[in-house]
């Protein structure tokens, strides 16, 4: 039986993630949440109508209404569930292969699910048996006009035509941004190249967008001028730019510079941004330098988004681009970040490399995957001794992080250290451990 990672319920679609247990799923959702109406999008995987059918048949079964966005980013889908005080749910894997489908949960108003909420409509899922409400099958709306109210929004918060003059180049993943993305970026005025917006339904994330921004990155040089190159995930919930030189900005970069913007305009709610454990060492010296507190959670941006409300904070974000501007969106959004990106090196006049060379110095960080036979939960724990010697090796200049995936059988090794040499060494140290005590093989491409 499949389970909620840190974000939702992934598998392989149509095979782990079957019909059955997705119709399932969505009468769990509407039986625990009880909504006046759910909305529902999905990414541009192949696997994704025969999906979607499954969900709202389960969603209506209960006699719950259904808003269907068809094709639609998921903060597009955040949104209107906050527009309307809908629940959402959004047919995507995220950043997966397109064999790959899953399930995101947003409750009324657009926001995560509770810890509570999400083991409740899991404990009713796995419960589920055929017995069906006795409420009256309800009614499906073609909804896909909504998705308009999300673009016309984004677009104001930097206003028509703002971006006049810049020159922008879009990687939208052939995923679910494919459209709106240069919608958006065209309606506030920048010149656009778009790059991976034809989806054939297996092309989703394919050598392309956020998870492989290299091909941005020579797209950027061998233009004669671009500002800005961004690139999104496969649902369009996080981003990844590139600097005019074609240099690669990540999350972190990007975090940074948004909380000295913030702060420097007394915009940043008390002075303080929230992200993840595996944020750069550096990010967190630059934060020092410029007085801004930072507060640190788990991985997920459902952790970053709990800290968020928990500390009344505006910005947090992972150093793999989710990020969230809190006084604009209750998620994460590629979208939302890109423009603001945009806004702000069109605002200062200076280059985004210049911006970005000068908020922080990174340091050398290696990360390996281990793919491990089933589901280690405290990896930490059984390599307590080889973390405290990597550490002692490392010292204050260095860093190690043991986790496990909580979305697929993985154990990862994250090692930052005041060398790349340093870092590789203690790094596969630490991995050949791993093996030894949790079984497994590193994953291929992670080093």
């Amino acid at each position: 039986m499949l389970h909620f990672g840190t974000d939702g319920v992934r598998g392989v679609a149509l095979d782990e993630l079957t019909t059955e247990l997705v119709s399932d799923l969505g009468r769990a959702i509407a039986r625990v949440l009880q909504p006046v109406a759910i909305v529902v999008g999905r990414d541009t995987r192949q696997s994704g109508p025969t999906i979607e059918a499954a969900l709202i048949q389960g969603i209506t079964a209960e006699g719950v209404p259904v808003h269907a966005l068809g094709v639609a980013p998921t903060p597009a889908v955040a949104f209107v569930a906050e527009r309307h005080n809908w629940v959402g749910v959004v047919v995507t894997a995220s950043h997966n292969p397109w064999q790959d489908n899953g399930i995101k949960v947003f409750a009324a108003g657009g926001t995560k699910l509770t810890d509570a909420q999400q083991i409740e409509v899991e404990r009713e899922w796995h419960a589920m048996t055929s017995v069906q409400s006795t409420a009256p099958k309800a009614i499906v709306h073609d909804s896909q006009d909504l998705l308009q109210a999300y673009i016309d929004h984004r677009v104001s918060i930097v206003g028509a035509d703002r971006l006049q003059g810049m020159a922008i180049v879009l990687d939208c993943a052939n995923g679910a941004m494919s459209s709106v993305a240069p919608a958006v970026f065209r309606a506030v005025g920048a010149d656009v190249v778009v790059l991976n917006d034809s989806p054939s339904g297996t092309n989703i994330n394919a050598e392309c967008g956020a998870a492989s921004p290299s091909g941005l990155s020579n797209a950027v040089r061998a233009a004669l001028q671009v500002d800005v190159g961004i690139a999104f995930d496969g649902d369009g919930d996080r981003l990844i730019a590139v600097d005019d030189r074609g240099t690669i900005v990540d999350g972190d970069r990007l975090i940074a510079l948004a909380a000295t913007d913030l702060a420097e305009r007394g915009l940043l709610r008390n002075r303080a941004v929230a992200v993840t454990v595996m944020t750069n060492m550096g990010f967190h010296r630059a934060m020092d330098t410029h007085e801004i507190d930072v507060v640190i959670t788990p991985v997920g941006d459902r952790n970053i988004l709990l800290a968020l409300e928990e500390q009344d904070l505006v910005l947090g974000g992972e150093q793999s681009g989710h990020i969230v501007h809190r006084a604009h969106a209750t998620t994460g959004d590629g979208l939302l970040a890109a423009l603001l990106l945009a806004e702000f090196v069109h605002r200062t006049k200076q280059p985004l490399s210049q911006h970005a060379d000068d908020i922080m110095v990174s340091y050398p960080q290696v990360l390996i995957n281990i793919k491990t036979a089933e589901q280690v939960f405290a990896p930490a724990d059984q390599l307590a001794h080889e973390i405290a010697d990597a550490q002692h090796v490392l010292g204050k200049d260095g860093r190690v992080l043991v986790r496990a995936s909580g979305t697929e059988p993985l154990v990862r090794v994250m090692v930052e250290a005041s060398t790349i040499d340093l870092a590789q060494e203690v790094a596969a140290e630490l991995a050949a451990a791993v093996i030894r005590v949790c079984g497994g093989d590193i994953q291929v491409g992670s080093l």
